[in-house]
């Protein structure tokens, strides 16, 4: 899944985003408000960490402006200061969570992974097609009870696949939501990745739709 991540701080996002590499999401970093603003407004996001200080337009303003143009991803505010009038003012303009600086990195994690199901985004932590499970919070994919090694990108395939379930995703929407920012896939790669899980996986979970995409059925019950 896609996060969008808005800090300034090069040290701080770099360890978000690689945090949140580590828990199988797909994160994004912009630096400045007015980017923020208009890549949230524009993308499809599970959510997005959102540093309050930023320069061109602070994290409050861009906020609201997402708010007011019906953007309703998840929110996570970070802010170097703890104050209350500060977090009444973040929760007004529509913020979801709020973290004080300096937080651990599991802690943003967890909260992140609260809003992403609390928002329908991200159902279970658990999920099951024909004996084929996936398991986010330990990150481990079995099948009929046998553990399979999966690389991390495979494992994001299947995650994104399983969140939608009983819809035909196209290699347009799959690359998109799996690879990260400063990676550019060969036009065969999804094609090549879907091959390569199959082969490990040993079972039909993955059904192809020539000319469309590739779909998890949804009859199946997750």
């Amino acid at each position: 899944m896609r996060i969008l991540v808005v800090e300034d701080e090069a040290l701080i996002a770099e360890s978000i985003k690689v945090a949140l590499q580590e828990a199988g999401f797909v994160p994004e970093v912009v630096t400045d408000g007015d980017t923020a603003w208009f890549q949230g407004g524009t993308e499809d996001y599970a959510a997005a960490v959102l540093d309050i200080g930023l320069p061109q337009l602070d994290g409050l303003s861009v906020l609201r402006n997402w708010r007011q143009e019906k953007v309703n991803m998840p929110v996570i505010l970070l802010t170097a200061k703890g104050s209350w009038s500060e977090r009444v003012d973040g929760i007004d303009a529509g913020a979801d969570d709020y973290l004080v600086k300096p937080f651990h990195m599991e802690e943003l994690i967890a909260r992140l992974r609260a809003l992403v199901r609390r928002s329908g985004a991200e159902r279970t932590p658990q999920m099951e097609a024909q004996g084929l499970i996936l398991d986010t919070r330990q990150m481990k994919v079995s099948v009929n009870g046998a553990q399979i090694k999966v690389t991390p990108l495979e494992f994001r395939l299947l995650n994104y696949l399983l969140h939608n379930r009983g819809r035909v995703v196209s290699q347009e929407e799959l690359a998109t939501n799996i690879y990260y920012q400063d990676q550019e896939p060969d036009s065969n790669a999804i094609e090549v990745l879907v091959g390569r899980l199959r082969r490990k996986l040993k079972a039909k979970v993955i059904e192809t739709r020539r000319g469309f995409g590739y779909l998890i059925d949804a009859d199946d019950p997750a």
